[in-house]
């Protein structure tokens, strides 16, 4: 999640190219590129299982406290509600449901962003110990209903849960119930830009296979390997799925710009407060027009990107989004295959070509095959697990030519080893976990839980 925090009294846009000069503007020279890490983590009440409150004793508000008590946070408030932490270059915020989110520093390597989540995770699990709070790495929360989770008490929260529960069926499931782990990468101009995001526009579907983790719902299989990924194929189709026009030959800034422009938008700030008498008004519309009095800022047009969810976004930066939150080492994997993917243009030029005689429909039909089978999944003829292995020979590759050493002289490459481990094993971590809820688990809840604990 995005803290609200950005100041409100920006310039008013004046002009469409105003826009694309934003995006212009986050270019970066290589030397300068970074790497960040975003992963969600789902909490339930040890002694009961049921999802953690939002303020209680025994709560995400208790926990926030903590860390702010004990491992010197500042607090971020909303109407007097704790509902996010800032320490240096890191934010701990809330998904709607209560899912506990690291926002990490912009690093250099993934030595680093595997060293940060480790040390994040011996906090968190130390504050859950102590508070009977278990912690999952899983895409989607195994036994809840939807009914049974609270709310964060967010404004931004309330506006979206109105507008998306009329925009898809499982909109509010993906808000309250899915837990997943992202990544962010740099550019140096336009032509990599493209280069990237197409090149990961054209392999999510793999990568969403690798990392389909929440094949078990409210006590139950339910026959798919990631139902995170399935829950995303009904959610807006204004702002969700894969935009195909990332494989047009004019795409660039303008293009990402103008797809942005006709998306309606859910909310404006004004005075700290979130005004709705926006919502679902293009924002095209409000640029061009303004509404009741409110013209269009470039605070406005920062916070409407932060409300567009397609697998690959486009904000100060590229955010890769289509997994599911998974175990520790599967997680330090995800920025690590992707940085051998992203920042080695030989590589993202071959990752691209992987896919590149996929139509548009079996692009589409990829996210679906992948939600449901995972790594058996076959698109275009060809099995998922394969592509999948070709495509980590691709980041494997990558890494070594980046040459990013830690202090005993390893390279990157190792944080890959469990995604070959899986492949070897040619079964997603939710297929695995399914096998063993139906069989040695004998469906206990704990056992399901001491697999997930994060």
């Amino acid at each position: 999640m995005t803290l609200d925090n950005r100041p409100e009294d920006a310039p008013e846009i004046t002009s469409i190219d105003e826009l694309e000069d934003h995006l212009r503007a986050a270019e970066k020279p290589p030397s300068a590129f970074r790497v960040g890490m975003e992963h969600e983590k789902i909490g339930l009440l040890e002694d009961t299982l049921q999802p953690v409150p939002f303020s209680g004793t025994r709560s995400i508000e208790a926990v926030l406290k903590m860390l702010v008590d004990r491992f010197g946070f500042s607090s971020y408030t909303e109407n007097s509600d704790l509902v996010a932490l800032t320490k240096a270059d890191t934010t701990i915020s809330l998904e709607p449901g209560g899912q506990f989110e690291l926002s990490g520093a912009v690093l250099e390597n993934n030595h680093q962003t595997c060293r940060e989540l480790n040390d994040h995770r011996d906090i968190t699990r130390a504050i859950g110990d102590e508070l009977g709070i278990i912690w999952l790495g899983v895409g989607h929360t195994p036994f809840a209903r939807r009914d049974e989770i609270s709310w964060v008490p967010k404004k931004r929260y309330s506006i979206m849960r109105r507008y998306l529960s009329k925009r898809g069926e499982r909109a509010l499931d993906m808000m309250l119930r899915t837990g997943t782990v992202q990544a962010n990468y740099d550019w140096s101009d336009e032509a990599d830009m493209v280069l990237k995001v197409r090149t990961a526009s054209a392999v999510t579907s793999i990568v969403s296979a690798i990392y389909a983790n929440s094949a078990i719902i409210e006590g139950k299989t339910t026959g798919w390997a990631s139902e995170r990924q399935r829950v995303w194929l009904s959610v807006d189709p204004d702002r969700c799925g894969l935009p195909t026009f990332v494989f047009d030959e004019d795409f660039g800034y303008r293009r990402y710009v103008e797809w942005a422009l006709d998306v309606p938008m859910f909310f404006i700030r004004r005075g700290g407060k979130y005004l709705d008498n926006v919502t679902g008004m293009p924002f095209r519309h409000f640029l061009e027009h303004g509404h009741e009095g409110h013209r269009a800022r470039h605070s406005d047009w920062e916070d409407h990107l932060t409300t567009l969810f397609p697998e690959v976004r486009l904000k100060a930066y590229i955010e890769v989004r289509g997994a599911d939150c998974c175990d520790r080492e599967l997680n330090c994997a995800y920025p690590a295959l992707w940085k051998g993917l992203l920042y080695h243009p030989p590589a993202a030029e071959a990752a691209c070509e992987l896919t590149s005689d996929w139509s548009e429909l079996e692009r589409e039909e990829a996210l679906v095959e992948v939600a449901r089978h995972g790594l058996t999944a076959k698109v275009n003829g060809r099995s998922i697990n394969d592509l999948a292995r070709e495509l980590t020979d691709i980041a494997h590759q990558g890494l070594v030519d980046q040459r990013s050493l830690n202090d005993h002289g390893e390279d990157e490459t190792k944080f890959l080893e469990p995604i070959y481990s899986l492949i070897e094993q040619g079964k997603s971590p939710g297929a695995i976990a399914a096998e063993l809820w139906s069989g040695e688990m004998r469906e206990e809840p704990r056992a399901l839980v001491d697999y997930y604990r994060f």
